[in-house]
């Protein structure tokens, strides 16, 4: 599966963005779906994910009550809406699939990765 974000750019704090993430491919609904972010000079690290059918969500502690993580499978497509935005939000957000498995925090368990979307809030 290939993986295509959209939806970063410059927001101030307290604002909002919603993140999408394409995916190719037929079987999009087999796939665990996941956001991660690395900021400058710090590793990447788990935001949400989200399994291939029904409703079950995880999420970081730092974004709970703020991110919210849907998915589309008629579209072949993930969301993050981000509310409340904090300057330590700022990060590339990537997004990442997992095939036929559950959630996980840990990003080495993803086999397909996104390109990237820059998210900047601005205090």
């Amino acid at each position: 599966v290939q993986l295509q974000a959209s939806g970063g750019g410059l927001v101030q704090v307290g604002g909002s963005l919603r993140l999408s993430c394409a995916a190719t491919g037929r079987t999009f609904a087999s796939y665990t779906m996941g956001w991660f972010r690395q900021a400058p000079g710090k590793e990447r690290e788990f935001v949400a994910a989200i399994i291939g059918v029904g409703a079950y969500q995880s999420y970081a502690d730092s974004v709970k009550g703020r991110f919210t993580i849907s998915r589309d499978n008629a579209k072949n497509t993930v969301y993050l809406q981000m509310n409340i935005l904090k300057p330590e939000d700022t990060a590339v957000y990537y997004c990442a699939a997992r095939f036929l498995v559950g959630v996980s925090s840990t990003a080495a368990s993803y086999e397909y990765w996104g390109q990237g979307t820059l998210v900047t809030v601005s205090s």
